[in-house]
Parts: C-alpha cells; structure tokens; sequence
C-alpha cells in the first residue's frame, strides 16, 4: 500500500490522514508556507525607501536587506530539502515556519541596518526550510499526476495573492504605523500554518542513510555571498576596486571547488545524477534566468516609484497591485493551457509574453503616467504566472518521488540564485542617482534578453529531446 493513502486518525474527531478533506487542509498549511515567503519579496520592496530614511544607508544597504534574504534562501535550500529527506518533511517544515515567525519579529525590532540585515538573514534560513518541504509534501499527498499539477497550481496561487497583498498591506501598514509593522502581519500567518501542519499533514518516508553535506553547504553560502557582494559593491565602489575583483575571484573559486565536492562525495546536497535528466536540467536554468530578470525588475522599479517618480510607501503599493494581481488568474489557467498544448510550449509563451512587457517598458521617463505603463506591467506578471506552475510541475514529474524533496529544493535554489543576481545586477545599476534612468533602461534590455533566451533554452531544448525519442 502507497504511504500517501494510509489512513489513520490524527486526533479524536480530526478528518483521517489520506481523505480529501485533510489533503485540501495540507494544501492550505502548504499554501501558507509559500505565501509568507513570497508576501515578505514585495512587502519589503514596498518598504525600502522608508528603511533607508530610519536606518540610513544608500542603494547598497538596501541591496543587502533584501539580498541577505535570497542568499540565505539560495544557499541553505538544498540542504533544507535534504533534511526534509532524512527527518521527514512535516517535522522540518514546522521547524522553518517557527523559525521564520520568530525572525519575523526580530526584524521588527530590529535597532539599526546590521541588524535588520542579519534578522533577514535568519528569515532567509527558514524561507529555504519552508519552500522545498512544502513541495514535498503535496508531492507526498498527491499521487496523481494531473490532482498534483492542479494543487501545485493553488500552491502557487497562494504565493502570487500573498505577491498581490503585499505591495497593499505593506503600504498600508507603512503609512499607517512604520514599516516595522510589515514583519509583524507575518506572526499570525506562522501561527496558522504550523497549527494546520501539526494536525491535518502526513509524515514523509525517512531517507536515515541520507547525510547532510557540509562541506558543500560552506562552499555554496561562501560562492553565492561572495558574487552578490561584488555586483552589489562593484555598483558604488567600481568594478576596478581591489576588493570587488577579489570577491568575483572569491566566488569563482568556491564554485569549482563546490560542484568538485559534489562530484566525488557519496551524499551530495546537490547529486549531479539529477541533470542526467534532460528536462530537469531545462527547468533548472529556466527558473534561474527567470528570476535574474523577474525580481531585479521589482526592486528597481520600486525605487523608481519611490525615488524618482516621488510616489509614497502606499501609493508605491497600490502601483504594484494590478502587477502582482494578474499572477493569480494566470496561474489558475495554466495547469489547464499546459494539460492542451504542453508544459513547454506554455513556458515558451510566458517567457515571451513578460519579454515583451519588459520591451515595451523601454520608452518609460521621470514622470511617465502610471497609466501609460500598467498594460506593459500586466504582461510582464501574467507571463510569469503562466510559466511558474508548469515549470515546478515539469520538474517534480522528471525525476522519482522519492527524491523530490532535493528536486524541490535544486528549482528553488536556483530560482532564488537568479532572485539574488538580479536584485544585484539591476540594483548596481541605478547605485547613482544622476543615472538611474539609464540604469533602468538597460535593466529591461537585459531582463528582456534573460526571459528570451529562457524561452529559447526550454523550447529548442525539449524540441530536441521529443526529435532524439523519435
């Protein structure tokens, strides 16, 4: 018997482990899980320019505010989806949702900018521990292919209404309390989501043989941190600086000596094996370049609301709304466009569909109406939200499901490396004031160019596969 249909009475009067009833409860607790991480991307964008008021600091301080989050994320999520593996997803999920409220409260409180960086740094940890167990526990719930696609779909819904709600709530709270408030709307949601996993989720197989990698682990926070902080410093000190071409030294070395670690260790946190797997491999570099060109966008148009266009933390939100609000729908309709035409074909389409938004972007001046951007805003969230559920379905679908906790965790450390890159790519960008609108340009070139070249990876990339099957 399957482990996901074994049932069994939780509590007295609870619905049993396997019925419908406490599988759609998971995907509630799920649902949570990744909304509270995505809700904390575009609260804390919303919030930027009234951090940098109370805490001092220019571009590159809120760089890092929002940068020490991915990077964590990026970097501890492998690990995470490992021990989802050998513990058991529902015990290290609820582990990442207490850890994550707490953080929350702490970047609250936070006293200064250090200390808010390192808070973030902690929420980071727990993003990384809720995303891939959150995965593999729908996985775990739903054994049916296409029942999994669609709860993966509301999955992502939830992160794209938590998206839509956080560019309001946030700058609702700013104007109304101060932009400490934002993490504290994150308590209550924490509460929630481990009540709802501690009585209705099941418990995955241990994996006890699987081990934890740490040397890896090192060598990937060290790679990542190290390339973020020299794009991130390489905007305001120069990229000629002693310092910042060391850092890029840094990170290159770290990353051969990681994926040689991977190569010949018996328990990689990143098995290799697994890009033997030609849509895997696919889906991997998708999420990367989608999210070098998605999340770079929002913080740099979020600077570009509050800084240059003179718009404050509530209106600054309520311009991200319509933006963030179109993902939802999208991501509804796409399980049902990818079961017609394909999950690659559908990927295609929203990868050129944001392409697009981005292009038509390129004419945007100081002073441009809202108006005179939100069609292209639209687009530029409609194809995400078209993409990202055939996307982590796809992946799920390429590899067994016992390792899907560590496939989970490979499409989100990727995804968040991008998030990362982007956020300092773009940020380096506008560093300069003076500049910025030049540095805003050739963000959408380069976004436009990423999401493309996306398109062209997953479209010629799976072509090519269905023609070698032939």
């Amino acid at each position: 018997m399957r482990a996901s249909t074994i049932k069994y009475e939780t509590l007295a009067g609870a619905p049993r482990a396997g019925s419908r009833l406490a599988t759609s409860l998971t995907l509630a607790a799920m649902s949570l899980g990744y909304g509270v991480v995505q809700l904390d991307v575009t609260i804390v964008n919303t919030a930027l320019d009234a951090m940098g008021k109370t805490l001092g600091g220019g571009v590159a301080e809120l760089q890092w505010v929002v940068s020490a989050y991915t990077i964590a994320f990026a970097a501890f999520i492998l690990t995470a989806g490992a021990l989802g593996d050998r513990i058991g997803a529902k015990r290290i999920f609820m582990a990442g949702f207490a850890i994550f409220t707490a953080a929350s409260l702490a970047c609250a409180l936070s006293p200064d900018a250090a200390v808010l960086i390192a808070a973030r740094l902690v929420q980071g940890l727990a993003a990384a521990i809720l995303v891939p167990n959150s995965l593999a526990l729908l996985n775990h719930a739903y054994a049916d292919d296409r029942e999994r696609g669609r709860a993966v779909a509301v999955w992502a819904a939830g992160a794209s209404l938590a998206l839509t709600a956080g560019p309001f709530v946030g700058g609702a709270l700013i104007t109304l309390v101060s932009w400490r408030a934002i993490f504290l709307v994150n308590l209550p949601i924490g509460l929630a989501g481990l009540w709802l996993s501690w009585r209705y989720a099941s418990e995955t197989t241990r994996a006890r043989s699987r081990e934890i990698d740490l040397p890896g682990q090192i060598a990937a926070i060290g790679a990542l941190g190290a390339l973020a902080g020299a794009i991130i410093e390489g905007g305001s000190l120069g990229w000629s600086d002693p310092a910042v071409i060391a850092a890029f030294v840094a990170s290159a070395a770290l990353a051969v000596l990681f994926v040689w670690r991977e190569s010949r260790t018996a328990q990689p946190m990143l098995p290799l094996s697994l890009f033997s797997h030609r849509l895997f491999t696919l889906t991997t570099i998708v999420g990367l370049l989608v999210n070098i060109a998605i999340y770079g966008l929002i913080f740099v148009l979020s600077l570009y609301f509050q800084r240059i266009n003179g718009l404050s933390a509530w209106w600054t939100g309520l311009a991200f709304v319509p933006m963030m609000g179109a993902v939802l729908p999208v991501n509804l309709l796409a399980p049902r466009l990818a079961e017609r035409i394909g999950s690659c074909p559908t990927i295609v389409i929203g990868a050129c569909i944001s392409a697009l938004g981005c292009l038509g972007l390129l004419w945007i001046e100081a002073g441009t109406s809202y108006f005179a951007i939100f069609a292209q805003m639209i687009a530029i969230s409609g194809g995400l939200g078209l993409l990202v559920p055939p996307l982590t379905s796809t992946l799920l679908g390429s590899v067994d499901k016992a390792r899907s906790g560590i496939a989970a965790g490979v499409l989100n450390a990727t995804r968040q490396t991008g998030s990362v890159l982007g956020v300092a790519l773009f940020g380096s960008l506008v560093a300069s004031d003076s500049a910025f609108m030049i540095g805003l340009h050739q963000s959408l070139i380069i976004s436009a160019a990423v999401l493309l070249l996306a398109a062209a990876v997953i479209g010629l990339g799976s072509y090519a596969a269905d023609d070698a099957k032939a």
